[in-house]
């Protein structure tokens, strides 16, 4: 996986404006910024040493095991059932060389390429065994990112069609454990990352405003993490006013309308980021796209992605 996610949003030293659309949050538009390898590889390789370990079991790949040793290397390509976006790279890459056995693997796409269905997308050349061995827990990362980063890449094109600068940001609901892989899937389809954990901004939702007030809530947040970025979901356009007020980065419009988006958009002018979220789907991302929002929000590309169809086809000796 070689698109690089964008790290937890860092200190922040203004309020977000046209010109500067990002207070911090991780998903303005414009490029993503670099984000840091090693962490990335550190969870790709846990995910892939546990995926591997579910995998094969307590006596191995006992049917792999049938096979000749000594065998000749065998070549095998991955392949798409299904046109889609590719994302995946690292950990399918990662998970042939966790098995052993010097296999290789020589890519023909990247991640972010389109995939056109039969066409081969990477050859695998080595020892049949560790190749098999390796097979399921490689579709299985492959396919599910891939999934993740096809769904962003329509929910992408869509928006844009509304507006070329809206960016399309992913949210934390990620599968348990695969958040730094899933959210650069996200970035793979064309979309940003919000935030990475509960450390990267403060973000007062409705159930943190059932004890504090919009405005209290801001003042201890501006007070307590001077360095983080404060954004507040609102839930009326008066509520809105409420956090512009009361001194926000970002506003988070939830569950409204795009008459009602349009409306807050107008009564913000521009001042800060306005993101919107709450079930959006494709058939109405464009709407929400032409009101003037800066971001939109949309937890189905980690949480209801369908996985792409991948396969790996063993073609012959290598």
């Amino acid at each position: 996986m070689t698109a690089t996610p964008t790290p937890g949003a860092g200190p922040v030293s203004n309020r977000g404006s046209a010109a500067d659309p990002d207070p911090g949050l991780g998903g303005g538009p414009g490029p993503t910024p670099p984000a840091l390898a090693e962490p990335l590889q550190v969870a790709v390789h846990d995910a892939v040493a546990s995926a591997l370990a579910e995998d094969v079991g307590a006596l191995g790949d006992i049917t792999s095991a049938l096979l000749e040793p000594g065998a000749p290397p065998v070549e095998a390509v991955l392949v798409a059932r299904q046109a889609g976006v590719l994302a995946g790279r690292l950990p399918a890459e990662e998970a042939f060389g966790q098995v052993g056995g010097g296999v290789t693997v020589a890519w023909a796409a990247d991640d972010g390429d389109e995939l056109v269905p039969g066409r081969p997308f990477a050859t695998i050349r080595g020892p049949l065994a560790p190749v098999l061995t390796a097979e399921r827990t490689a579709l299985n990362f492959l396919g599910h990112l891939s999934g993740i980063a096809t769904l962003t890449r329509r929910f992408v094109d869509a928006a844009r069609s509304a507006s070329p600068t809206v960016a399309i940001r992913d949210t934390r609901k990620t599968t348990p454990g695969l958040r730094a892989l899933e959210k650069a899937a996200v970035v793979a389809g064309g979309g940003r990352n919000h935030r990475w954990s509960l450390s990267d901004a403060v973000l007062l939702k409705d159930n943190h405003l059932a004890l504090l007030t919009v405005a209290g809530g801001v003042a201890a947040a501006r007070q307590r993490w001077p360095g983080r970025a404060v954004e507040v979901e609102c839930d009326t356009p008066e509520q809105c006013d409420e956090a512009v007020a009361a001194g926000v980065d970002a506003v988070l419009l939830d569950n409204m309308t795009p008459a009602e988006v349009a409306e807050c958009v107008a009564r913000v002018g521009g001042a800060l980021l306005v993101e919107v979220s709450g079930g959006i789907t494709l058939d109405d991302v464009a709407a929400y796209a032409a009101t003037g929002v800066a971001a939109i929000a949309v937890g189905a590309l980690t949480h209801s992605a369908p996985a792409l169809d991948i396969g790996l086809d063993v073609s012959g000796g290598a």
